[in-house]
């Protein structure tokens, strides 16, 4: 399946954490309450940085799974 390989998307820390946490972009943007633009952004786009309200949201759902992450884990902050 090397064309498979070629076409998917590059991804950020954020998109790549949540493959290794087996949780669907979906998922968390439900219970996060973000919406799916943004989350698509968050996993695609390594060099967004998201507003304070968005990545207050974001890091409350990431800490409550995982409790020892932090915002730069994730993003250039």
């Amino acid at each position: 399946m090397v064309w498979f390989k070629k076409h998917t998307p590059k991804r950020s820390k954020f998109g790549k954490w949540l493959e290794n946490q087996g949780i669907t972009q979906v998922d968390f943007a439900n219970h996060s309450k973000i919406s799916m633009a943004t989350m698509w952004r968050l996993c695609t786009d390594k060099e967004y940085v998201p507003g304070s309200m968005v990545l207050k949201k974001v890091m409350k759902t990431i800490r409550s799974i995982d409790g020892s992450k932090r915002p730069d884990d994730f993003f250039n902050i």
